[in-house]
C-alpha cells in the first residue's frame, strides 16, 4: 500500500508540473499568427490566378465549339445537296468579301451560302472567315476509285480577343468529309 501512495503522489506532482508548463505556452504568438496569415494570402492569390486562367480557357473552348458547329452546319448543308456538291466549290465568306454561287447556278447553294454568312457574322467573333473547297468538282477529274466522290473541306478562321497578358491569336477549325451522290 505504501507503494501505491508513492505512485499516486508522483502522478499528482507530474500532473501539476505539466499544467504549469502548459500555461506558459498556451495560445499563438503574434509571429505565428502573421506567418499563418501570409501563407493563407499566398494560397488565396494562387486560387485567384487559377480562376482567371480557368475562365480564359472556358471562353476559348466555348468559341471553338461555336465555330465547330458553324463548320459542321455547312457540311450538313452540302451533304443534303450532295448531288450538286460541286456548286459549293470556292465559297469564301468574311465580313469584307463574300463569294457565293449565283442563283443561276444553284439556288439552294446560294441560299446555303447566304445563310452561312449570316451565321458566321452574327457569331461576334473577330475577323471570322469561312471557306469551302470541293476536290474533284468537275467530271473531267474522275474519282480514283470510280465512285464519283468529292472531298469537301470547310475551314473557319477567327482571331481570339487579346486580354490582360494573353495576346491575340488566329485560330482555325477545319473539317473534311467525303461526299458521294446517291
Amino acid at each position: 500500500m505504501v507503494r501505491n501512495v508513492h505512485v499516486s503522489i508522483n502522478a499528482r506532482l507530474l500532473r501539476m508540473t505539466t499544467r504549469a508548463s502548459r500555461s506558459k505556452h498556451d495560445g499563438f504568438t503574434l509571429i505565428e499568427s502573421m506567418i499563418a496569415a501570409v501563407i493563407l494570402t499566398i494560397g488565396l492569390l494562387a486560387l485567384t490566378g487559377m480562376q482567371s486562367f480557368s475562365l480564359r480557357k472556358n471562353v476559348d473552348a466555348n468559341n471553338q465549339t461555336r465555330v465547330t458547329n458553324l463548320a459542321a452546319d455547312m457540311l450538313e448543308r452540302i451533304q443534303f445537296n450532295r448531288r450538286k456538291a460541286a456548286n459549293y466549290h470556292n465559297i469564301n465568306v468574311s465580313s469584307s468579301t463574300t463569294t457565293c454561287p449565283t442563283t443561276a447556278t444553284d439556288v439552294m447553294a446560294n441560299g446555303d451560302c447566304t445563310q452561312w454568312r449570316t451565321l458566321l457574322l452574327s457569331s461576334n467573333l473577330q475577323n471570322i472567315a469561312g471557306t469551302v473547297t470541293v476536290s474533284n468538282p468537275t467530271p473531267p477529274n474522275p474519282d480514283p476509285l470510280g465512285l464519283n466522290r468529292s472531298t469537301v473541306t470547310v475551314q473557319v478562321t477567327w482571331n481570339e480577343v487579346a486580354s490582360g497578358m494573353v495576346t491575340a491569336a488566329s485560330k482555325t477549325v477545319r473539317l473534311d468529309t467525303v461526299v458521294a451522290p446517291e
